[in-house]
Order: structure tokens, then C-alpha cells, then sequence
């Protein structure tokens, strides 16, 4: 079974949980990267005119991919992103369209300050409809990997 750890990090900590499920699993990383990179202004969550409130806003909003990657070589997916307005960031949405996720498992985590989950896993699923989703989590920044190991051995991809 081939996997691939996907993420989309805007400050570092998604980056790092990323990491971490990478190194348990034994499998690639990727950073998903936008075309146009955020700025500390963009990311002003308390700004009603930054750039994420305005595309969180814009359900049609989809931010163009800087270096979008070929899944079809792996079975499992573990799609990683930071919670943005109890959501996937619309970069998120933009990977999911631009992809064949037929027949794949994909397994979406999130980090926040504050926010679980939420309804990301079920707006990933409208998108990629011929993937086997698997049970998501929250990961906060510094989790142990020991706790990561002992969830992803509940998602029924293998022993690790």
C-alpha cells in the first residue's frame, strides 16, 4: 500500500504534524503549495477584507496551485490542512478537484487553535465521491507521535 501525506500549511504547524504522520507511516510527503503565497496580512482571520475571509467567503473560490502532484501512484491519502472559518481552506478544494481520488482512501486531519474538524470531511466528500473517506482528526501542534500512531492503527490501512 502505497501513501501519501498531502498538506496545506500557512504558518508551519500543519507542516509539522504532517511531518509526523509521515514518519510513522514511512511515506512521502507533499506540501500543497498556492501560486500566490499568503501573507501575514492575508491570513488576518479578524480582517473582514483579508484575503482568507474573502475566499472562505467565496464558496467558488479556488486558489491556483503552485506545484499540483500526480496522486495516481498511491491508495492512501492523508490530506492535512489548518481549520479556516470551521472549514478546509479553499486550496483544499482546488487539490480535491484537480484529482482522480477513484478508488482511493483518503484520511483528512486538521490542526486549529480552537476548532475541531468541523464540516470539512463531509464538504471533501462531495468532491472526491468515488474516495473512501476514513475518520479524520484534530492534531494539535506537538502531538506525540506514539498518539498519532495509536490513531492512524484504528483506520484500518495496516499495523505501525
Amino acid at each position: 500500500m502505497k501513501i501519501l501525506v498531502a498538506y496545506f500549511s500557512a504558518s508551519g504547524i500543519t507542516k509539522e504534524v504532517a511531518q509526523s504522520i509521515a514518519s510513522v507511516v514511512e511515506a512521502k510527503s507533499y506540501e500543497i503549495l498556492p501560486q500566490e503565497p499568503y501573507t501575514r496580512e492575508d491570513l488576518d482571520w479578524r480582517d473582514e477584507n483579508s484575503r482568507t475571509t474573502l475566499e472562505c467567503k467565496d464558496k467558488a473560490s479556488r486558489p491556483k496551485i503552485a506545484n499540483l502532484k500526480d496522486i495516481t501512484p498511491f491508495d492512501v491519502i492523508f490530506i492535512g490542512f489548518p481549520i479556516w472559518w470551521y472549514s478546509a481552506p479553499p486550496i483544499i478544494f482546488t487539490f480535491l478537484e484537480s484529482q482522480n481520488f477513484d478508488g482511493k482512501i483518503i484520511i483528512p486531519f486538521c490542526t486549529s487553535g480552537g476548532s475541531d474538524l468541523s464540516n470539512a470531511p463531509r464538504e471533501m466528500q462531495k468532491i472526491a465521491t468515488g474516495a473512501d473517506f476514513k475518520q479524520g482528526r484534530l492534531l494539535r501542534f506537538g502531538e506525540s507521535k506514539a498518539s498519532i500512531k495509536k490513531w492512524i492503527n484504528t483506520l484500518g490501512i495496516g499495523e505501525f
